[in-house]
């Protein structure tokens, strides 16, 4: 069997698996980690959807992601929402929020390029995390923002939010895979590819962009609500954390830029590596440390990512094979058949 024609039983029984997994590893300590993976997984998809596409690296989506925490916390505040599954409906909502203020944020970064593109997106997202500290009056500053008390036992505790983040994630991933296999998808690739010939070919790139990236907030204000729900209370620093975006880069760059699977592979072993490492070591700047050599290794030694890597392997694999078994069967009419078959 073919890998193409494999690749759809694949798929199935790896959403059987995730469907089921919090269900058979039942442990609290697993499912916790499950859940903070799925969330970093949807919230790198969601980011590869600008940046992967558009070739724009974004290092400021952190401002959307904390957005969302907010939102989310001040709709349940002023609506006296009770805890349970209600706030969860809440959480399309801080998406709109988000993406609304992706559109202003957007238009003024998008007017740059490449390295003042990046510093732009990081002092926007400083911006945001002063407002959250400074505007008191909304955001609680300092002291930040609690959620409804949910009263769920230890066990089931982390059910809800795992169903949560899991469908997310293949609402990301669906709106991925439809862009990569659409007009509007080869646009982005396009200006990927080269910028200055795709606007000269008429393609629209300010508004491309610009749409990409509101996507991209959008998804992730949805994560930033789940994650806040989770975690129950949280403050400026943690909403608006520099180290998310190094995070969601360091995922997508590790499994493979621009890829479908590439973020959540690299969410697979980025966030269960992470929170190991905070547990052994916790608030040491060693942490920070590791995790920049980690970064480091991964554009050095994996510059294309693993999904790209394993393709490009996998095809030269598959050619020597082919060129091989050509090579054997030489005068034999029959088996050069076999071989162009093989071939097609």
């Amino acid at each position: 069997m073919s890998l193409s024609k494999a690749r759809p039983a694949l798929l199935l029984v790896l959403f059987l698996v995730a469907a089921l997994f919090p269900l058979v590893f039942s442990n609290p300590a697993i499912t916790t980690v499950a859940v903070f993976t799925l969330i970093y997984a949807a919230s790198g998809v969601a980011w590869n959807i600008f940046s992967g596409y558009t070739g724009y690296i974004a290092l400021g989506h952190a401002a959307f992601f904390g957005t969302g925490c907010y939102v989310i916390a001040l709709m349940c505040e002023h609506w006296n929402t009770p805890a349970g599954y209600e706030p969860f409906l809440f959480v399309p909502v801080a998406g709109l929020v988000a993406a609304v203020l992706a559109i202003p944020v957007g238009a003024i970064a998008l007017r740059t390029r490449r390295h003042t593109f990046v510093v732009i997106t990081i002092a926007i997202f400083f911006i945001f995390q002063l407002m959250a500290f400074n505007l008191s009056g909304i955001t609680n500053g300092s002291s930040g923002m609690s959620l409804p008390l949910l009263l769920w036992s230890g066990d089931f505790f982390n059910i809800p939010f795992y169903y949560a983040s899991f469908i997310l994630l293949l609402l990301a991933l669906g709106a991925a895979w439809w862009i990569r296999n659409s007009k509007y998808g080869l646009t982005l690739l396009a200006i990927r590819d080269d910028e200055d010939r795709a606007r000269g070919l008429g393609v629209k790139t300010a508004m491309m962009k610009l749409s990409a990236f509101v996507l991209s907030a959008f998804f992730v204000g949805m994560a930033g609500a789940i994650w806040a729900y989770f975690m129950q209370n949280f403050f400026p620093q943690f909403a608006f954390d520099p180290l998310f975006d190094v995070s969601v880069a360091l995922m997508c760059f590790m499994g493979g830029l621009g890829t479908l699977s590439g973020p959540i592979i690299g969410a697979l072993i980025v966030i269960p590596a992470q929170q190991y490492l905070e547990i052994q070591i916790g608030d040491s700047p060693l942490y920070l440390v590791l995790y920049g050599v980690l970064f480091l290794a991964v554009i050095l030694l994996l510059p294309q990512g693993i999904v790209p890597s394993l393709s490009r392997w996998w095809a030269t694999r598959k050619s020597r094979h082919l060129e091989a078994a050509a090579e054997s069967s030489e005068g034999t009419p029959g088996a050069q058949q076999t071989v162009v078959a093989e071939s097609r």
